[in-house]
């Protein structure tokens, strides 16, 4: 089980783009998403740095839960169109 911080997540929206990116690269992952929080927690056969990969190609900065973000790992677009 691997476990992000996600930025940007403010709705409906974003918990659907944020799950579809993970299973876009994973599609046997298992996604919680714990919009509330800002976590989402995945259980599939894809790396950390992937899954954060994927994330940020599709608008939500990410890190492994409780690591700093890093500004240079910025994504080209942020979230969805709620926020």
């Amino acid at each position: 089980m691997i476990e992000l911080d996600v930025k940007n997540m403010t709705c409906g929206h974003c918990v659907r783009a944020v799950s579809g990116a993970v299973n876009a690269i994973d599609p046997a992952a298992k996604v919680q998403v714990e919009l509330e929080r800002g976590r989402v927690l995945i259980d599939g056969q894809r790396s950390s740095a992937e899954l954060i990969g994927a994330l940020q190609e599709a608008g939500y900065p990410s890190s492994v839960a409780g690591a700093q973000s890093s500004e240079a790992a910025a994504p080209r677009k942020t979230g969805c169109c709620c926020g």
